[in-house]
């Protein structure tokens, strides 16, 4: 070209920026800044602006900042926009801020950048915050500002603020868009309003796959896990195009009561529409497998996966401690590093839990200390609570009392959890009463202090402090949960709980049990009477 102008030079700055080729277009912009800042316009910083989106992108920002600067050109509302969007995207959200404060004029696409790059750097409260400021002032805000509050009421969950821009967008008649009525149904769900969430769905005179995977989400989030299945199934018997996606969240919810055969048959759907190559899929499918009882399907899944992620490692190394196979755990957890995988927090999880069932104490603590010291990774609630399981089931309990009073954050219940169960194990009345008490500050409402303590005394025969016990969480008016047991045959799951005569074949189950009974006795089987004989007269315990 004979002759170039500005828009010449931002074409091809902009066409390479488009393609990826972040080297190139800076270098054009690079020859055109040295023919002066007079060849400059608003359009070449926006456009260098736009392909800052990431964190390693900051210090290109900060220089077209400069620049923005220099020409004159800081006052200009769509360079103040561009600017605002790149700093929240590289994370760089005081610097955002900054410019947003020093423009005289914004429009809505400035607070938008605002509210929803606050957003998109967790900073949820300071984003709602703003939109309430915006609302009180001229500036009306947009769709994706409403999309962007809502964001930000399901990352605080706060359902009464959600509802407010519910009714707010149900007055300007936007709540029928589609990407409106996912995000409402995501902080309805995310608020564990899961009703709500339905309602929106059901009214939705359109729904996508988006939409459909909010919805099967928000039911495994909420543990809605037979709703989850069901809508699942339907989707699948509706010729409804299943993604990836849709198929991670509902092997998500299956746990020990759900059927092996239905998982079974989600992953033949798998297989026909080719997922197997997912990553998040396959780790789904070990984590399911594992949960539903069948080891050695998890580990066909694992061997047979050629993209394995961090989340795979540490899906198959928890699957090993889940089956109480902990040697195996370790072993992994050694392939893993040699594979160059970096472990996570939920890693050394699996790893304690591992060691806490196959009574490696010292291996555990090691564990522990390489998490905080080599790898710099903050220990959780689940963490400590793994520790004192482990020095627990162990017999160390003054040992586990001892580092739970030694923490530098204050015991919260699953760590009182840990304690008190393992003093049910060892039948340690005084360390439970403690533990017990504590968990009850923590959760008054649980029965589980007061059930575990009952079952301590119990196994003592000191029936007094029982009876005591019980009397005092019925006074409190906490209820126990019904314990129940399944089983899966041809494709049912069967529940049962104590002296449960609903189930139709009730009178042959417990026939078989009498005579299987009669048989382990005949083979000199001594039944542990300790948590019974409180309750049976003298020809009963005979």
């Amino acid at each position: 070209m004979p002759i170039r102008d500005t828009v010449s030079w931002n074409i091809m700055i902009s066409g390479f920026l488009r393609n990826g080729d972040f080297d190139t277009g800076f270098g054009y912009f690079k020859r055109l800044l040295e023919l002066g800042f007079d060849w400059l316009d608003q359009a070449n910083f926006t456009t260098m602006l736009s392909a800052c989106d990431i964190q390693e992108y900051s210090f290109v920002t900060k220089i077209i900042h400069c620049l923005v600067v220099l020409s004159g050109y800081e006052q200009e509302v769509t360079v103040g926009n561009a600017l605002i969007t790149s700093y929240f995207k590289c994370g760089s959200c005081g610097l955002g801020r900054q410019v947003f404060g020093e423009m005289r004029e914004r429009n809505v696409i400035t607070w938008t950048a605002v509210i929803s790059g606050l957003v998109q750097n967790q900073l949820y409260d300071d984003s709602l915050k703003l939109f309430a400021e915006m609302r009180c002032g001229s500036v009306n805000p947009n769709f994706l500002t409403y999309l962007s509050s809502l964001m930000a009421c399901s990352g605080l969950q706060a359902l009464r603020e959600g509802r407010q821009i519910h009714g707010i967008l149900w007055k300007l008649g936007s709540q029928l868009d589609l990407r409106i009525e996912s995000a409402l149904m995501d902080m309805y769900s995310k608020c564990g309003s899961v009703e709500d969430a339905w309602r929106v769905f059901e009214s939705a005179e359109e729904l996508d796959e988006v939409s459909m995977t909010v919805i099967l989400v928000g039911f495994a989030q909420n543990k809605f896990e037979d709703e989850a299945i069901q809508f699942f199934v339907k989707m699948v018997k509706a010729g409804i195009e299943i993604d990836p996606n849709m198929v991670s969240a509902v092997l998500g919810v299956f746990g020990v009561d759900t059927s092996l055969g239905l998982g079974k048959q989600i992953h033949s759907v798998i297989v026909k529409r080719g997922f197997t190559s997912n990553p998040f899929v396959s780790n789904g499918l070990i984590n399911m497998y594992s949960k539903c009882g069948d080891l050695k399907e998890s580990i066909k899944v694992f061997s047979r996966m050629s993209d394995k992620n961090s989340i795979s490692w540490n899906t198959m190394i928890a699957a090993f401690a889940r089956h109480g196979n902990g040697s195996r755990a370790l072993e992994l957890y050694k392939e893993m590093r040699l594979e160059g995988i970096k472990p996570t927090d939920v890693t050394f999880l699996s790893l304690l839990n591992a060691c806490s069932h196959v009574g490696l104490v010292e291996k555990g603590m090691e564990f522990f200390k390489s998490m905080t010291e080599v790898h710099k990774i903050s220990p959780r609630t689940e963490h400590y609570a793994c520790v004192v399981d482990m020095l627990g089931r162990a017999g160390l309990l003054n040992e586990a009392k001892s580092f739970i009073e030694g923490l530098p954050v204050k015991p919260d219940l699953l760590v009182w959890q840990a304690l008190l169960g393992a003093c049910s194990i060892h039948g340690d009345s005084e360390m439970g009463k403690y533990a017990a008490d504590q968990l009850i500050l923590a959760v008054p409402n649980s029965p589980a202090p007061y059930i575990l303590l009952a079952n301590i005394y119990s196994s003592k025969g000191r029936w007094r402090e029982r009876a005591r016990t019980i009397r005092r969480m019925k006074e409190m008016g906490v209820d126990k949960e019904t314990g129940i047991s399944w089983i899966e045959i041809e494709n049912a799951v069967h529940s049962f709980v104590v002296d449960d005569r609903s189930h139709p074949n009730a009178e042959i189950i417990y026939e078989v049990l009498a005579e299987l009974f009669r048989h382990m006795i005949d083979e000199g089987y001594q039944p542990d009477k300790r948590f019974i004989l409180h309750y049976l007269d003298q020809n009963d315990k005979e």
